[in-house]
């Protein structure tokens, strides 16, 4: 009976795998070329993940994974508009840490590489869906409408990953972080008045 791969050096391989990766291309990813950076056999690699396209899919699921810490602490407190905005600030801080943004620019090259081939592929579009439902979560619990809801949390979510565009784009930590307060300020203007127009109308 075969051995089945050890996940505890599954995910020690997956590590040093992004590690290597922060300055290359997904495109440039290869059993041989990876098996050499890593100093094991492609066979390891094989063993381990399968496939080029299934160990090329481990290595999109391990980037976007790294998000589940911010999700969560964005779904604490809700209900209270400071821990709300706290939440949103502390998500751009960890935006801005260099191994982060190097890891959003792999987000964004495997989410061209989705539009190309749907069916194959869906991890990035799952995982914007996911920031979508948590953005109407949070804001339906402010008491928002659920149409307002739905289109805030998606104008939100579309800024920071334009944000986050910007950032990977035009490395200027600067300017991108000068533009998330400005839009981030007038988001908070603007759900100030939406709950204020609901608790009235109740």
């Amino acid at each position: 009976m075969a051995r089945k791969p050890d996940p505890a050096r599954k995910q020690e391989l997956l590590a040093q795998i992004l590690d290597y990766l922060l300055d290359r291309s997904l495109a440039t990813v290869s059993l041989r070329t990876l098996a050499n950076a890593l100093d094991v056999s492609t066979g390891t690699l094989v063993y381990q993940f399968g496939t080029r396209a299934e160990m090329v899919q481990e290595i999109v699921q391990a980037i976007s994974s790294r998000q589940v810490d911010i999700q969560e602490k964005l779904a604490q407190n809700p209900g209270d508009l400071d821990a709300y905005f706290d939440g949103l600030y502390m998500s751009w801080d960890w935006t801005l840490q260099l191994r982060n943004r190097k890891l959003q620019r792999m987000e964004f090259e495997a989410a061209m590489v989705e539009t190309l081939d749907r069916d194959s592929y869906t991890i990035i579009r799952t995982l914007y869906s996911t920031w979508l439902d948590d953005g109407i979560t949070a804001l339906l619990a402010l008491g928002l409408s659920p149409s307002d809801a739905e289109i805030e949390a998606r104008v939100l979510v579309n800024f920071i990953y334009g944000a986050q565009y910007d950032l990977v784009v035009n490395d200027n930590a600067e300017a991108a972080t000068l533009a998330f307060n400005r839009v981030v300020a007038r988001h908070r203007r603007h759900l100030e008045e939406l709950i204020r127009e609901s608790n009235e109308a109740d």
